[in-house]
């Protein structure tokens, strides 16, 4: 008689961006938020105007936005930039109160290094409602930071500009209590803000009856803080060998 052995067919697992998001999306469905996408070939309109960006801000320069070639002149089209269109479209089609994030891919035309790629992973967070303050903003981040590296955090903010927030922050986290690096050491982690009521109005909701906050912060460098990793270019590579250490 022949036997045959078998072999074992190893286990698939999930990329490690894949799995941030996912608890990500865990993390704030606790607090009230859902989840919201939009498209990644965007429409200037909604990567730029509606977001209060002026027309001469250098963010439109083709050294940071891949801009199609093809694209109609009069609905010009980018690969998006940031996540924040997406805050755009759904404002526009609902009704305060909103609590939305929005996990996704963004594309900026610049140099890759151990901090840097052209393509990544933001997270994109928006709260409308009344009598939103900065103070929810805080808590929000708190609670998340909290959750998401299993210790209790404390956050900061310093004064910073964005053409779609005001005011606008740039936040600080600490984590208080745990393991590894991070602990005890203020680490600058997102921008952040109260929506720009222009960008509110451009969106239909009255900014004299409802406030918010919004806040983005690359997936890729929460990863960096979570696990430690060196070059984030790691994460785009397809090498097994990097990706099963997950």
């Amino acid at each position: 008689m022949v036997h045959f052995r078998t072999m074992k067919t190893p286990n698939g697992h999930q990329h490690p961006i894949t799995r941030m998001i996912a608890e990500i999306n865990s993390i704030f469905a606790e607090i009230g938020f859902v989840f919201a996408e939009g498209p990644e070939a965007e429409l200037e309109y909604y990567n730029f105007d509606q977001l209060n960006v002026p027309k001469d801000h250098p963010s439109r320069d083709m050294q940071d936005t891949f801009w199609f070639k093809n694209s109609d002149v009069e609905a010009p089209t980018v690969l998006r930039t940031h996540t924040s269109p997406v805050q755009a479209r759904y404002m526009e089609n609902h009704q305060p109160p909103i609590r939305i994030i929005v996990p996704g891919k963004v594309f900026r035309n610049e140099a890759t290094d151990a901090t840097h790629e052209a393509q990544f992973y933001q997270l994109e967070g928006l709260c409308v409602d009344k009598g939103i303050s900065l103070g929810h903003l805080k808590g929000t981040l708190e609670y998340f930071f909290s959750k998401f590296f299993s210790g209790k955090t404390e956050v900061r903010f310093r004064p910073s500009f964005f053409p779609f927030t005001e005011p606008s922050v740039e936040v600080d986290m600490k984590l208080l209590e745990g393991e590894g690096k991070l602990v005890g050491k203020w680490i600058e982690v997102m921008g952040a803000g109260m929506v720009h009521p222009n960008v509110l109005k451009a969106s239909g909701i009255n900014p004299e009856e409802f406030s918010g906050y919004a806040f983005g912060i690359g997936i890729d460098r929460l990863a960096v803080m979570k696990y430690g990793i060196e070059d984030v270019r790691d994460l785009y590579t397809g090498d097994l060998r990097f990706v099963n250490q997950f």
